[in-house]
């Protein structure tokens, strides 16, 4: 399905596509099978194909006893990777991973709603922990508009606060440095403080233009600089961490344990000041999400260093259940999928997972409800 930017549908979202899907269980609560949903968070193009040829059917076509816990009683989405995964050779992520990912996501849904939990409460019991009662957000968009670029941010940034976000986050990089400038002068006009605006640069700054860029923000005091070029590119990431006193985010377009371990090994990473954003959905699901957690933490880095991308409802069970720094949040791009659940509240940008919804509790947020029900219909 198409997925855009943009909250205003007038404009352009550059054709980017998710893929959603539907896991349907045996079991039934209340006269109905019990369904987990999953999509494949934010920002990569739809990966159907994978899903469909190669993903699905693994699951589709395995024994009852390979997918289910010891005991018989749920499914076991650790185990159900695995077989999801059989025959990938480690590497060539491509974007496999988004697909593993996707369909993780329906299956950690699926999990938690069959014993009746929300995700965060099962997952952190699954893994010996007590769930953060609230997890510190921020509010994630700012892209650049085609048209009155800097009244339209401002606009889009006052929303944000309006609706209880004390920390926002905006995109840089594809326009010249002096007109990005421009943008970043206008959006702190609306901010409290410097220290509460990050900016993305997405990935698309050379060396060269890295440390420009770096040169030119660093006087601002910004909360930090995120993706400040080629994802792969770790002689370039160590050069602008050099050259930039403040700090860094990294780690979006990295999809594995073993690219976290070369981020953190070559990147030029602070550990007592930098910002880790891998996403949950995109590194294979929470399953190879994991793993980068405990690798990295492993190496020295505490929980609090990270940050999951992605802006959804499935980022923000994980970030509690883990006890991370804070999640994403898109309260405007990314229709159906992005922001909170209907209702929800911040308290000093701070915000809960639905506490009376099993599961993900994507039946708690209209538009992204409107959307799955219908792959069951």
């Amino acid at each position: 399905m198409p997925i855009s930017r943009y909250a205003d549908p007038s404009l352009p979202s550059g054709g980017l596509t998710t893929s959603a899907v539907a896991l349907v269980t045996d079991v039934v609560r209340d006269g109905r099978p019990v369904v987990g949903y999953g999509f494949a968070s934010m920002g990569r193009y739809a990966q159907s194909g994978l899903i469909r040829e190669r993903f699905a059917p693994r699951l589709l076509s395995a024994h009852d006893a390979d997918l289910v816990s010891a005991d018989g009683r749920n499914i076991d989405p650790l185990r159900a990777w695995t077989i999801m995964m059989a025959g990938e050779e480690r590497g060539g992520h491509g974007e496999r991973c988004v697909a593993a990912g996707t369909l993780d996501m329906a299956l950690w849904d699926a999990a938690a709603k069959i014993v009746g939990l929300p995700l965060n409460r099962f997952l952190a019991d699954r893994l010996g922990r007590r769930p953060e009662p609230t997890v510190r957000v921020y509010a994630g968009g700012g892209y650049h508009y085609p048209r009155d670029d800097s009244t339209r941010l401002t606009n889009e940034l006052q929303r944000m606060m309006g609706q209880g976000y004390t920390h926002a986050k905006i995109k840089i990089g594809s326009a010249p440095l002096a007109q990005d400038l421009q943008r970043l002068d206008a959006a702190l006009k609306v901010m409290s403080a410097p220290d509460r605006l990050a900016v993305d640069a997405m990935n698309l700054y050379d060396v060269e233009a890295a440390l420009r860029a770096a040169a030119a923000l660093a006087p601002y005091g910004l909360w930090w600089f995120e993706d400040v070029c080629a994802p792969l590119d770790f002689q370039a990431h160590a050069a602008v961490a050099a050259a930039y006193g403040g700090r860094l985010a990294a780690g979006e377009a990295l999809f594995s344990a073993d690219e976290a371990k070369l981020l953190d090994r070559y990147g030029g990473l602070r550990l007592q000041r930098d910002v880790l954003l891998f996403d949950p959905v995109h590194c294979y699901g929470l399953t190879g999400f994991l793993e980068i957690v405990d690798v990295l933490e492993a190496r020295g880095w505490a929980r609090s260093a990270f940050w999951p991308h992605g802006g959804h409802l499935f980022a923000l069970h994980v970030t509690s259940a883990l006890g991370l720094g804070g999640a994403e949040v898109n309260p405007f791009c990314f229709e159906p999928f992005g922001g909170l659940h209907d209702g929800a509240s911040l308290v000093g940008g701070r915000a809960a997972p639905a506490a009376d919804a099993p599961g993900i509790g994507w039946e708690l947020k209209a538009n992204a409800w409107a959307l799955f029900s219908t792959l069951t219909a």
